[in-house]
């Protein structure tokens, strides 16, 4: 059975921008992506997980870091020239972005937030990235999706 084309697919598309979907069976009581990684046979290194964080001068930034990283909070607000960064709570994630936790894509939120990536991502000769459903990432090429979301890259990990 196809799959169903996302939000993030459709916009892709529009703007040409080439991508492979990569389907894998999820586990509710285990979300995370090192475990999407081994599920795909991919190195954990090259799949970005979509973190969403409140800051004190913009609403909301959204964060890509590879998925067995743990984000320096004081160096992204530095990045984003926040005096502070906190992530938004789980019930907050629909409402502000239009995907539940586990189905987050940096691509196709409700609004167009400020993307910020550890500096990793563009190294990477393709990187993975959620759908906008759970159970379903994009591959692409790093630098067309830096472009796609105009991700600001540094050290934030």
């Amino acid at each position: 059975m196809p799959q169903a084309k996302t939000n993030a697919m459709r916009l892709l598309e529009q703007a040409h921008v080439s991508y492979e979907v990569l389907a894998y069976e999820y586990d509710e009581d285990d979300l995370s992506g090192v475990t999407a990684a081994q599920r795909l046979g991919v190195d954990p290194e090259m799949v970005f997980k979509t973190l969403v964080l409140r800051g004190s001068k913009q609403p909301i930034i959204v964060c890509l870091l590879p998925v067995a990283a743990t984000l320096d909070l004081k160096k992204l607000a530095v990045l984003c020239g926040e005096k502070r960064v906190e992530p938004v709570h789980v019930k907050e994630l629909l409402p502000l972005t239009g995907y539940m936790r586990g189905g987050c894509s940096p691509i196709g939120m409700k609004k167009n937030f400020p993307v910020c990536a550890d500096s990793s991502l563009a190294s990477q000769p393709q990187v993975l990235v959620n759908a906008g459903k759970r159970g379903v990432q994009l591959k692409l090429d790093p630098q067309d999706l830096i472009a796609f979301c105009h991700i600001t890259l540094g050290d934030i990990t």
